[in-house]
């Protein structure tokens, strides 16, 4: 990588732990869930309350949403703010949330405890700068465009600025594939972690963009080492007024979420065995993707299972056809 020097891996291969009041991302596996947009102040606290009741460390909401189209929701601004920091106050949950423009980051900073650069902005390298100068965590989602390189090098810029606390966010890609909203790219866990001491997030509501997609890929995502996910619910997704598609419901969320941890504590499992010699390589073979024998959780979301997100507040009835396509509204 080239011109790298703040976020670039260190010789020591040690990696950067964030403390945000009070959860170290990059020391634990962390879920950040919540609306994608704030809409009203019902509606975003009794979705912090539900996603903290089923183990989310933060709470997400757009209170700034920069759309495709000029006349779509853009969000509630300075009102949406202070519904998320009521938000906070009720939960205790840090909030994330988006800035777009350069005047708006001092004030903007005054409510959120983690500052979002979505993808349209991640070379808005005036922006970048007056981020890195605000001191806060900042969350950086990789441009829809961007290589790993371009997509560093944009982190450097806030490093530059003398401000440590950078979160680097994979949010999918465009590609040549219109079956997903994008192209959701997990190669980036394994070659951030190599790359650079920067902590990895996974974005899987936009990275696919269909509700059934959001429970395999974050299981993926966990596997492949990834420091953690940002996940968008909402208390009722079929009123949302933006990304309605690939929001899940609070129940949807709280099965996600054991799920996760029942495949983080068995990965946890699987690699003391092995590190203790007390399962055999020949024996790990035999229970891995071949056998199929307990190489990972029951349900783990695999095709021919219980793969399909489904609500259980509505009956069970999974989603339909109606869930894929092109979903370019949102653009975080």
């Amino acid at each position: 990588m080239k011109n790298l020097k703040l976020a670039a891996g260190r010789a020591d291969f040690s990696r950067s732990v964030i403390d945000v009041s009070g959860v170290k991302i990059g020391g634990e596996f962390v879920v950040i869930a919540g609306p994608c947009s704030v809409e009203s102040e019902e509606q975003t606290v009794r979705t912090a309350i539900a996603v903290k009741k089923a183990g989310a460390k933060m709470l997400r909401g757009g209170a700034f949403k920069p759309r495709t189209s000029p006349y779509a929701f853009q969000g509630l601004g300075l009102k949406g703010l202070k519904i998320l920091d009521k938000a906070r106050k009720e939960t205790g949950l840090p909030i994330v949330t988006e800035v777009v423009d350069t005047r708006d980051v001092s004030w903007v900073g005054e409510y959120a405890d983690v500052l979002q650069i979505g993808a349209r902005n991640m070379q808005n390298f005036s922006l970048l700068r007056e981020v890195g100068k605000s001191g806060k965590p900042i969350l950086l989602k990789r441009g829809m465009y961007s290589t790993l390189e371009e997509w560093l090098n944009c982190a450097e810029y806030i490093l530059a600025e003398g401000n440590p606390n950078v979160l680097l966010c994979e949010r999918g890609i465009r590609t040549f594939e219109t079956y997903t909203r994008n192209t959701l790219d997990l190669s980036m866990i394994p070659a951030v972690r190599k790359e650079s001491h920067l902590p990895i997030f996974i974005d899987p509501s936009h990275g696919t963009g269909i509700l059934s997609m959001i429970e395999p890929m974050s299981l993926a995502a966990l596997v492949a080492g990834v420091d953690g996910l940002e996940i968008e619910v909402h208390i009722d997704p079929s009123c949302a007024l933006s990304d309605k598609d690939q929001q899940l419901s609070p129940a949807q969320f709280e099965r996600l979420m054991k799920k996760l941890e029942a495949t983080r504590l068995f990965m946890l499992e699987l690699d003391d065995k092995i590190d203790s010699g007390e399962m055999a390589p020949t024996e790990a073979k035999d229970r891995g993707a071949g056998g199929r024998q307990g190489s990972f959780p029951e349900d783990a979301g695999r095709g021919g299972r219980k793969d399909r997100m489904v609500d259980d507040s509505s009956g069970g009835a999974a989603p339909d056809r109606s869930e894929i396509g092109h979903f370019k509204d949102s653009v975080d």
